[in-house]
């Protein structure tokens, strides 16, 4: 096949958009399964694909390795008629291998148009795990990428092992390219297989790749082994890749891959490259991946994590106050996010201020300071204060009722084996005293549905219980306190509260009793305004 001969990679849309200066492709759903313990449903993987195509707008994902798995084949297909609909279906690929097409069979039922057909880039792998020459390998190659252009699918090849056999060999790998250069392959896919490069190296050997072959279209694929591979893609676009690859979350074998969201806002912000990536949706699809997962990010992983856009030192609060002195480009607003300002042992009046201001309530200088010194008790405490914490605080510092309209005043919860758990409470709403029973799968379960027949009396419904979490400082200690944060959903949005307690169930109690005194209070002040309203009618 001659280099002028047209190839199903010519019809791919991501090969030609305009005003791009480097493409991304998403192997989360490939690459991002082989992470221990991770393996993606069919309706997780479609799922993932629709956010990663639609509302975050990657260039290109790779699915699937072929032959894998009945399931995995369903998983392919639904991803691939959804994205016919919408013209997507060519940005969809999956890896094959020299199977003699078996491969390449398995992408066409499944309706797919692109395989990402991988090779050896390496001579030790060519020869210790193929036991073939060069040539040998290259002509098996060769035949492959044939049968995939007769089926009519699209072409990309990896050369496995790649930064290894440049290193040692790069007489092989520039053999290998040579060899398969006029065989209509769209993009050449090369591999940190095992992790072991630096930016360095990668900018070396990819200007030295493009020198040899000006006119082919070279992806970095890396992996994060040194912790280098985010530095390693930045490498690899200074020197000209027509597109980078990374995952969601890192995920990936060992240590994982790039990662998505830290890939696309260094191209922007490092290099000021032209990248189709809506960064409004980054969030979102980490917070998928990590469901389905199973797999936590960490708080504090840079563009995602739960606190990268919480400042906690006072000083940082009265600097954002005063001029936003310590914002950067990684505004919060930018990622659809909101900037928090901790409370803790190191909040000043500023951190304070910041919060107040958010929650819509005014103190004087002096309650200020009073509430600030409980806060910085707590801390020193280790307790974990966040701003739905704040009004418990005022009204105990002040000694206010405006958050006192539930107390709980008696408790009993009974846990036995094969039976139902059961509680009975005594609690005050308002001023009134109420008792209840109930039963339920665990004590927990049961302390809530006893709660459900008081307020449903006083016509409340209990919000939708949405995450709950448990955890107990590090050390082992028997009688560690435990935390427990329960996330609930509820008119005006998400709301979390936490308990502590040296007993999981009563910690979850107490975070319920607090989520009941901040529903209370929003219905109270929903019917304040409601009443005015009506009189200045």
């Amino acid at each position: 096949m001659s280099p002028t001969t047209r190839t199903p990679h010519d019809d791919v849309p991501a090969a030609s958009v305009p005003g791009r200066d480097v493409f991304i492709m998403d192997t989360t759903l490939r690459d991002g399964e082989q992470t221990q313990g991770v393996s993606f449903s069919p309706d997780e993987k479609v799922n993932i694909a629709k956010v990663l195509l639609e509302l975050v707008r990657v260039d290109r994902i790779e699915v699937a390795s072929a032959r894998v798995s009945s399931g995995e084949a369903h998983a392919v297909a639904q991803i691939i008629a959804w994205a016919e609909e919408r013209d997507l279906a060519r940005r969809v690929e999956v890896l094959g291998f020299v199977d003699g097409g078996r491969s390449v069979d398995w992408i066409r039922d499944a309706g797919g148009h692109v395989i990402n057909l991988l090779a050896k880039g390496s001579e030790k792998h060519c020869r210790g795990q193929l036991g073939k020459t060069l040539d040998q390998h290259a002509a098996d190659v060769r035949d492959t990428i044939a049968i995939a252009h007769d089926r009519g699918l699209a072409v990309n090849l990896y050369l496995e092992d790649w930064s290894n056999g440049y290193r040692d060999n790069p007489s092989y790998v520039f053999g290998l390219v040579e060899r398969l250069a006029d065989c209509g392959v769209g993009h050449f896919m090369l591999p940190d297989t095992l992790g072991v490069m630096t930016p360095e190296r990668v900018f070396d050997a990819f200007t030295d790749m493009l020198g040899h072959f000006p006119g082919i279209k070279l992806d970095f694929h890396p992996h994060n082994d040194y912790g280098l591979a985010t530095a390693n893609v930045l490498a690899a676009a200074r020197a000209g890749a027509a597109a980078v690859h990374c995952t969601v979350n890192c995920l990936g074998e060992r240590a994982g891959n790039a990662s998505l969201a830290e890939v696309a806002v260094n191209l922007r912000d490092q290099l000021g490259l032209r990248i189709g990536i809506d960064e409004s949706h980054l969030a979102r699809i980490s917070e998928l991946v990590e469901y389905f997962s199973g797999k936590r990010i960490a708080d504090n992983a840079p563009i995602i994590g739960a606190d990268v856009f919480t400042q906690t030192a006072g000083i940082h609060a009265d600097g954002d106050r005063k001029g936003s002195l310590y914002h950067t480009r990684l505004s919060p607003e930018r990622f659809a996010r909101r900037r928090k300002y901790a409370l803790g042992k190191l909040a000043g009046k500023a951190s304070l201020a910041k919060n107040l201001e958010r929650l819509d309530i005014t103190l004087s200088e002096e309650n200020q300071a009073k509430v600030l010194r409980r806060i910085v008790e707590l801390g020193d405490s280790k307790k974990t204060i966040t701003i739905e914490d704040l009004p418990f605080i005022i009204a105990e510092v002040l000694e206010s009722k405006d958050y006192n309209y539930a107390e709980l005043l008696a408790c009993s919860v009974s846990s036995t084996l094969d039976l139902e758990s059961t509680a009975s409470i005594r609690i005050r709403i308002a001023e009134e005293i109420h008792t209840a029973a109930g039963s339920g799968n665990g004590g927990y379960d049961a302390f809530n549905n006893a709660l459900a027949k008081i307020v449903k009396k006083r016509g409340l419904t209990l919000p939708t219980l949405l995450d709950y979490e448990v955890r107990i400082p590090k050390g082992g200690r028997t009688d560690a306190l435990t935390e427990c944060s329960i996330t609930w959903a509820t008119d005006q949005g998400e709301l979390r509260t936490r308990g502590v307690h040296a007993n999981q169930v009563f910690a979850a109690i107490g975070a319920t009793v607090r989520m009941l005194n901040i529903v209370m209070h929003r219905a109270l002040a929903a019917q304040r305004a409601a009443e005015a309203a009506c009189s200045a009618a």
